[in-house]
């Protein structure tokens, strides 16, 4: 791994949990995913040799970094989206920053939106780390638009287990997903079709 690009997520993360530190709303911080979270993840995009990647929950652009590298490392792209305009600038510089904005797309919008308008068996791995209450009304967006084996993989599934729940359970009950959580970070949640 490259040491400026290591040195920079250090830096990001550790931004990330300062500025998010003495904020109470929730909706006004960074909410950076875990660097075991994210690793985790980008092994999973390595592992499958994910080519298409999207990920709902930009934020600062932390953990697209992550992703990023990865689908370098594969020959792909990542998709990125958040719903703040500051948010989105902030990912693309970061991704700039890290030498990686040739392999990410980062999108203004709602993520809700841009899977619905996914082709459909076009994406091998996606990430949800957004709003969790909206997850449950992904569901058929996600099933028409991953490929055979793709892999749906959510954060926060310990730390906020309550709101992935009714995901989960859903995800079990439609037998087409293998599912387990992993205990990474604050929770990593794998869903493998």
């Amino acid at each position: 791994m490259d040491g400026e690009l290591s040195a920079l997520r250090d830096a990001l993360y550790a931004e990330g949990r300062e500025h998010d530190a003495p904020l109470a709303d929730r909706l006004l911080r960074r909410r950076n995913m875990t660097p075991a979270a994210a690793a985790l993840v980008a092994t999973l995009i390595r592992v499958q040799g994910g080519t298409a990647v999207l990920e709902i929950g930009a934020s600062n652009g932390y953990a697209a970094l992550w992703f990023a590298e990865a689908v370098r490392d594969t020959g792909g792209r990542l998709t990125t989206v958040d719903v703040d305009a500051a948010r989105v600038a902030e990912a693309r510089r970061n991704l700039e920053r890290g030498g990686l904005a040739g392999y990410a797309e980062v999108r203004h919008g709602d993520g809700g939106a841009v899977l619905e308008q996914t082709p459909a068996g076009s994406l091998d791995l996606v990430v949800l780390d957004a709003e969790r209450p909206a997850y449950p009304g992904y569901l058929p967006a996600l099933r028409r638009a991953l490929r055979p084996r793709g892999v749906i993989a959510v954060d926060n599934a310990v730390s906020h287990r309550d709101q992935v729940l009714p995901f989960e359970q859903l995800l079990r009950a439609t037998g087409e997903f293998a599912v387990e959580v992993h205990e990474v970070g604050d929770g990593v949640l794998t869903a493998v079709r």
